[in-house]
């Protein structure tokens, strides 16, 4: 089963939140990309418990906008 989770760097918490496509109710964070990963690969079985058998294949896509300031 694949699962597709989309992340964002939020500047002012400074963390990495995370949320996944879909219906299985992930929603997490962490201060790092290798945390976050780490922290979803022991979330997801856990959500998925009785629903989906593993292996899991997890696409983190993780994107980070360019902050702008005014002149």
């Amino acid at each position: 089963m694949k699962i597709a989770v989309d992340a964002r760097w939020d500047d002012e918490a400074k963390m990495w939140v995370a949320a996944a496509r879909g219906d299985i109710g992930l929603a997490t964070e962490a201060p790092t990309l290798e945390a976050l990963r780490r922290r979803i690969a022991l979330v997801v079985p856990d959500l998925l418990q009785g629903e989906a058998d593993g292996p899991f294949e997890i696409e983190l896509i993780a994107g980070q906008a360019p902050t702008v300031t005014g002149h």
